[in-house]
């Protein structure tokens, strides 16, 4: 069963859902075995959800969401490569997802590595440095900007990387163009489970 939502239907959705689950009156709705059969053969989500790979931050869970219902992609530190954007860009010209979430969270175990780095000079070794150089222009921004917090850093690389999402990927700039698709940004509060808008992109 498709679900053809506009962009500011799907984000009412999802706001919906994470208020239930914030109140501890999640429904856990699509997922049960009738749900798990009608979608073998072809998928409908109505977001597609570009979050930290950190294990407190389960997309489905903290919207409230069942089977078929999101496209899901993680990387620590919500980190932007050509596999994320050859995803998100599946899930715009194929799926035609109306809604990018960005999804970061405070106390972010990879914005506070990167913090570290900027700060000391020690960049870490192997391929968790390639997370830190990516993140670090949001934590010099921040940084620019006297906001000295990590969860303060974390709101800005959520806001660079929905910008630079929208100006990488002529797929999705033209999808909020035309009023397809919009992309918006969220920073979630691992103590109350709810996820705040801090940035928006195209018309919700």
């Amino acid at each position: 069963m498709a679900t053809y939502l506009t962009p500011a239907l799907a984000w009412r959705r999802l706001r919906e859902g994470n208020e239930r689950f914030v109140a501890g009156e999640s429904l856990h709705p699509n997922q049960d075995a009738s749900r798990r059969h009608s979608l073998v053969e072809d998928q409908h989500p109505f977001a597609v959800i570009f979050g930290c790979s950190d294990s407190r931050l389960a997309a489905e869970i903290i919207f409230d969401l069942g089977l078929g219902d999101a496209f899901v992609v993680r990387t620590a530190g919500q980190v932007i490569d050509d596999a994320v954007l050859g995803s998100l860009e599946y899930s715009i010209s194929q799926l035609r997802v109306p809604l990018i979430v960005i999804l970061g969270h405070d106390s972010c175990g990879a914005v506070t590595a990167t913090k570290s780095a900027v700060e000391t000079g020690d960049m870490p070794a192997g391929f968790i440095r390639s997370l830190v150089e990516r993140i670090t222009p949001s934590v010099l921004t921040a940084m620019r900007n006297e906001q000295t917090d990590v969860n303060e850093m974390v709101v800005e690389h959520v806001k660079q990387t929905a910008r630079r999402l929208a100006d990488s990927s002529r797929v999705i700039s033209d999808a909020i163009d035309d009023g397809r698709a919009a992309v918006v940004g969220l920073s979630y509060k691992l103590d109350e489970g709810r996820a705040a808008l801090v940035s928006g992109i195209g018309e919700l």
